[in-house]
């Protein structure tokens, strides 16, 4: 069997920061060797559904679809807890946000992504998940388009996610207005962080190397933690039009205690975000959610 860790993530800075230390060797992997694939997450939902890669990060949408062959690792979430992905527009909405959904065209970044798994519990309500919801369209447009093509006018709205949480607003972005934050609707009603993205392990790799590769993502989290400075400056290769300070926030935002381990609230978040899409028919069998050790 081959040593070699295909390990496919997105190129954005807090999977940058997360991965450094595996990216560039910071301590002994032995016999492992890792392999890095830098792939937008939509492309890299539909390629864990082929086993593609040993490794892979996935939204938790896409992991309701892929469950027969992948884990979860316990380690590598990204947790909005309080806040995640927006839709975002020209103008802000008027009222109810979800009445503002009727007739609308949303740009959205995949339909296997988490934000559009939430996008859809938002716009039914999590009270009446099988009751009407507004009736809009929706088109895919890559995740680091949306912006521009919102402020072009080409769209009512759009669903954003990564740093584009925090620059929608700028004047180089159009000066967007939110129209929801998707993370604090969830957390209003639940009271638990909006679960988004984590990483998953092909199960036919066995338990004893599971373990091994397991202990190594978790060690590269640590020591990028434990060595900010160091796994920032990389970061920052892949912060898309944030300098350091802002850099700096959004991987706080998503590489944090969640990120080392779920804990309690973290699994239930996902098994509660999961189920309710089940509930609503957005998702066709209630995924069994298998973290592995």
């Amino acid at each position: 069997m081959t040593a070699t860790i295909h390990v496919g993530h997105s190129p954005d800075p807090d999977d940058a920061f997360m991965f450094y230390a595996l990216t560039f060797p910071q301590f002994d992997t032995t016999p492992e060797v890792y392999e890095h694939h830098l792939i937008d997450i939509e492309t890299l939902n539909r390629k864990a559904e082929q086993g593609e890669y040993e490794v892979t990060a996935l939204s938790f949408h896409a992991y309701a679809y892929v469950s027969d062959k992948y884990a979860l690792l316990p380690h590598g979430a990204s947790l909005g807890d309080g806040y995640g992905p927006m839709i975002v527009a020209r103008k802000a909405a008027e009222g109810d946000p979800r009445a503002w959904l009727a007739g609308k065209k949303i740009a959205v970044p995949g339909t296997r992504t988490s934000a559009f798994l939430a996008l859809n519990l938002f716009a039914r309500g999590l009270k009446n998940l099988k009751g009407p919801a507004p009736a809009f369209q929706t088109e895919i447009v890559p995740f680091d388009n949306i912006i521009a093509e919102v402020a072009a006018g080409r769209y009512d709205g759009g669903l954003i996610i990564h740093e584009g949480q925090l620059t929608y607003h700028e004047d180089q972005s159009g000066r967007l207005k939110k129209v929801v934050d998707l993370g604090e609707w969830w957390k209003a009603e639940t009271g638990l962080p909006l679960p988004l993205g984590g990483n998953g392990i092909r199960k036919d790799l066995g338990a004893e190397r599971i373990r091994k590769v397991s202990r190594h993502l978790h060690d590269s989290i640590k020591w990028g933690l434990d060595h900010r400075k160091e796994a920032l400056r990389y970061a920052l290769r892949y912060a898309r039009d944030m300098g350091e300070e802002k850099a700096d926030k959004f991987v706080g935002m998503y590489v944090n205690d969640y990120t080392l381990d779920y804990g309690v609230k973290g699994r239930e978040a996902i098994r509660r975000f999961l189920d309710a899409g089940y509930e609503a028919g957005l998702l066709k069998e209630r995924p069994v959610v298998e973290f592995a050790t």
